[in-house]
């Protein structure tokens, strides 16, 4: 995540299951997440 945001890119963490694994991410400055802990999988139209 250094890195990317070094080179002035974003960071996106896919797969977050745990709260545990999101209070990582938020400590070193992950930029966005995805994964079953935020929300689950739905069908096309239901995003709509």
């Amino acid at each position: 995540m250094l890195m990317a945001h070094a080179l002035g890119l974003n960071v996106v963490a896919e797969g977050v299951e745990t709260p545990e694994q999101l209070e990582y991410l938020r400590e070193k400055d992950c930029d966005e997440v995805q994964g079953y802990l935020l929300a689950q999988p739905m069908p096309g139209p239901a995003c709509m």
